[in-house]
């Protein structure tokens, strides 16, 4: 069997003692350096990458725990890995493609996906560098149920498929030279989720080697405190455990570390530890004229822990974190370093379109990248722990993180009668002090959640479990406040609002989903508009947020985050489309002789069954990251661009459009409609300007003012092909403009790399973006039906092509995929080795086009 050679770390030696003075000039700089040196940071700089060459079998049947099971004839897979977006086996069109099958235990909920039962095994040989130390393993995340074996003995199950675990493998490796085996079942049964979680090792696998005398994994927790522009206190404290079966003495010493590598402070403290024992350290340390993590600067130091015997360095750990302080006032709001800021934010699912739920580092990072350039300064995670490797990436670009624990407590939450409900009173507590302990250095998190839409939060067991939950994260780090996404509407619950309050007292900050509703009341409850005011004149104290809203309310609940300082903004619902929760956006096409509030109900009972749509098209950003008109249409609210124009797609002749609350109308950033010549077409423009002027070709085509409390001005203009131009005014005075020009006829491809380096390892990708032009360059956004076909070469694989349809059920992984709306992505994952990757892209009637990539 193949087996792999583990070599132990070496850290970096202590640098010299000089102060640093960080300065605006080299905020880019600074950045650029965590980039490029935080790539596949693990939790822990002991640990080294246990990712690579890991056989993989999918099979319900076996028993593949032995060391001397044979698994000569399975495929070698590099971690992370997904297997539920694989392709399946016996393609049928209409009910198996790619990896979608319309008998998917989970239907639309899990996007028609399959699961099952995965086997990953690894034979790796540990050198003399492991002798008489401790090893452990990490895995950043296994969906689900994994029980893991090493040498034939059961280290443990865990259920949480969204969970950081650890075990210790010490006792149970063979000596030195010798091979040792790993074997790991993971199990994704049944209806457990209510979208796309993935199968399999999706994250990363760590291997550790430390000392008997160590920090422990997660052991390092640093808060800064008294930050003005002079100084700011930082405190280190050190969870240390001694493993032999000796009395130990040590000195603890910490010292800071500017981003550019010089120690700004450092201290030493002895400490004896008992043998067996673990012994906390609290270390007082003062930087001089700190640089503040912030939105703009997000800036990170480093806190390196080092126990010493006898003058030498037996153990380091560091740990990266942000001097930062976070307020929540009932009447400031909330203020980073002192400053107000209001969330304008998404929330997100874990998985990466075409990767399915492989969270790659480059994958993570492109997400937050992409957020960050659509307007947004804030991500919720829904509804469990995301990755080390997102949160690293919300650091270094600088978003602000609400997490999210549970989607589930004791209840079982609609038909999913195999989900986490059925662990939380074993697990919760486990599974709660892992994600604090593991996410608490982050700078970027600034709440922690505890639940969303809990089906029992209005009554006894709610509270009891609430305040359970509460207790254990302010234990665990009382400087974030706690927050809980409630939904409160009679279609929900039979409850009363009276019966949530007793919730609410173990809350920090309350968290509402679709509280401000726009125009769809209907769904919800009439009082729920005035929540927030109610609620805070009875809690002065507390700060308040919209959890979720619907993308087309976004300007209803903006303005309340405007009028009320205790309102800190809120969170679309949501930020990228996802694999599951199918067709949850619509829009759906529905009789015009079928009134307008039945149609709504029609369209929405459409969602239980939706195939061939697998994804929830209810995205700011579409699959494959490109910005849809709910973005454009938030960027105006947010005041972030004065001026958006879109133009809605023709509705059939007998047909409506029926909006969904988590959609927006079907409208594109587009003048080009071939075919619909003299048709009226309805354009949307968003500003905040009164008046606005329409223009077509040079002529002007009317002008209308835009109605009191709205941002939208709507027109009707026959379809002629040229440039179409809406410029708004105040007061007779122009603020800005926006042009769409027709595209012409479909000329070449175009590729376009996101950048033209990248590293040379697994944990890396290059996004290339796919445009179908004209002969003059323009995106032509009318094709739908191109298939394109790649060519690869190079040390590189296609991880994955993609584009923004819904319902487009083909591969992710074959070497040729269909355009959506002119666009398309193709992700390329390197193979390890230097070199350079080419890129061939080819389609019928088109010319070729050809991009290049080095692999440094």
């Amino acid at each position: 069997m193949k087996h792999t050679a583990i070599s132990s770390i070496v850290e970096d030696k202590p640098g010299n003692s000089k102060q640093i003075i960080i300065t605006m000039k080299q905020v880019c700089f600074l950045i650029a350096i965590l980039w490029c040196g935080l790539a596949a940071q693990s939790q822990d700089s002991r640990s080294v990458l246990f990712d690579k060459d890991w056989r993989f079998k999918k099979d319900s049947t076996i028993q593949a725990e032995s060391p001397s099971h044979n698994d000569v004839d399975w495929r070698t897979v590099q971690l992370p890995h997904d297997w539920s977006i694989e392709d399946l086996p016996n393609q049928m069109k209409g009910s198996v493609q790619g990896p979608f099958t319309k008998a998917g235990v989970g239907k639309g909920a899990t996007g028609y996906t399959q699961g099952g039962v995965g086997w990953y095994r690894k034979t790796f040989t540990l050198d003399k560098n492991y002798e008489g130390e401790q090893t452990y393993i990490t895995f950043d995340g296994v969906y689900m149920s994994s029980d893991v074996w090493i040498n034939g003995h059961h280290l443990g199950n865990r259920p949480n498929g969204y969970i950081s675990f650890t075990y210790n493998l010490t006792p149970y490796l063979n000596p030195i030279g010798k091979p040792n085996v790993i074997a790991i079942r993971v199990k994704n049964l049944g209806e457990n989720s209510r979208w796309y979680a993935g199968s399999g090792i999706y994250r990363h696998v760590w291997l550790t080697l430390m000392n008997e005398v160590h920090t422990e994994i997660w052991g390092n927790y640093i808060t800064t405190s008294n930050i003005s522009s002079g100084s700011a206190q930082v405190k280190v404290e050190s969870s240390i455990q001694n493993a032999s079966l000796e009395n130990r003495k040590v000195n603890v010493r910490v010292e800071l570390l500017s981003p550019l590598g010089d120690v700004v402070a450092s201290k030493t403290q002895p400490v004896s530890i008992a043998a067996g024992s673990t012994q906390s350290v609290t270390q007082q340390l003062t930087i001089s004229k700190p640089a503040l993590w912030s939105l703009e600067t997000p800036i990170l130091y480093k806190a390196k822990v080092a126990l010493l015997s006898n003058g030498e360095i037996i153990e380091q750990t560091t740990t990266f974190f942000g001097v930062r302080s976070i307020q929540f006032d009932g009447g400031k709001g909330f203020l980073l370093n002192g400053k107000s800021v209001k969330l304008k934010g998404g929330c997100i699912h874990h998985d990466n379109g075409p990767l399915g739920t492989a969270a790659i580092d480059r994958a993570e990072e492109r997400k937050i990248e992409l957020m960050k350039k659509a307007g947004y300064n804030a991500v919720r995670l829904s509804h469990n722990p995301m990755s080390p490797a997102l949160l690293n990436a919300c650091d270094r670009l600088g978003m602000l993180v609400v997490t999210d624990s549970y989607d589930m407590w004791e209840r079982q939450k609609m038909n999913f009668k195999e989900g986490y409900h059925l662990y939380f009173k074993d697990w919760w507590q486990k599974d709660l002090e892992a994600l604090i302990l593991r996410d608490r250095n982050h700078p970027s998190i600034i709440m922690w959640g505890i639940g969303n839409e809990i089906p029992e939060a209005p009554d006894t067991s709610g509270y009891r479990i609430a305040k359970q939950l509460a207790d254990g994260v302010r234990r665990l780090d009382p400087t974030r406040p706690i927050t809980e996404a409630l939904v409160y509407s009679p279609y929900v619950t039979q409850k009363t609002w009276p019966d949530f309050e007793p919730h609410l007292q173990y809350l920090d900050v309350d968290g509402y989903n679709y509280a401000v509703y726009g125009k769809f009341n209907l769904l919800l409850d009439n009082e729920a508009a005035t929540r927030y005011e109610t609620e805070h004149k009875k809690h002065p104290q507390k700060t308040y947020m919209a959890t979720e809203y619907f993308p087309p309310a976004a300007l209803e609940n903006w303005e309340q985050a405007e009028k009320f300082p205790f309102v800190l903004g809120g969170f679309s619902w949501t930020a990228m489309d996802y694999i599951g929760e199918a067709f949850i956006g619509g829009p759906f096409l529905l009789p015009d002789t079928i009134p307008a509030k039945n149609a709504m109900y029609s369209g929405l009972g459409a969602m239980g069954n939706p195939w061939p749509v697998y994804a929830s098209n209810c995205g700011d950003l579409d699959l494959i990251g490109n910005r849809k008109a709910a973005s454009y249409y938030q960027n105006v609210v947010w005041r972030n661009t004065p001026i958006e124009m879109l133009v809605r797609h023709p509705i059939p002749n007998g047909m409506q459009e029926v909006q969904s609350p988590w959609g927006f109308p079907n409208e594109l950033k587009s003048w080009t409609w071939p075919g619909q010549e003299g048709r009226k077409m309805q354009i949307h423009v968003y500003t905040r300007s009164k008046q606005v002027r329409l223009e077509l070709n040079g002529k002007m085509v009317t002008e209308q003012s835009v109605p009191d409390g709205s941002i939208t001005a709507t027109f009707e203009v026959p379809y002629q092909a040229g440039r179409l131009v809406a410029t708004g005014f105040d007061n007779g005075k122009e603020t800005a403009s926006i042009v769409l020009s027709t595209a012409g006829k479909p000329d070449a491809i175009r590729l376009v790399a996101d950048r033209q380096t990248i590293r040379a390892d697994a944990n890396d990708l290059a996004y290339v973006s796919v445009e179908i032009v004209d002969n003059k360059g323009n995106v032509v956004p009318s094709i739908d039906d191109v298939e394109v076909t790649y060519q690869l070469s190079g040390n590189a694989t296609i991880a994955g092509l993609g584009n923004g349809n819904p319902a487009d059920l083909s591969s992710f992984q074959q070497n040729h995929k269909k355009v959506y709306q002119g666009r398309g992505l193709a992700i390329i994952r390197p193979t390890g080795k230097k070199g350079t990757l080419t890129l061939k892209a080819s389609a019928p009637g088109l010319k070729d086009a050809v991009v290049q990539v080095n692999l440094k």
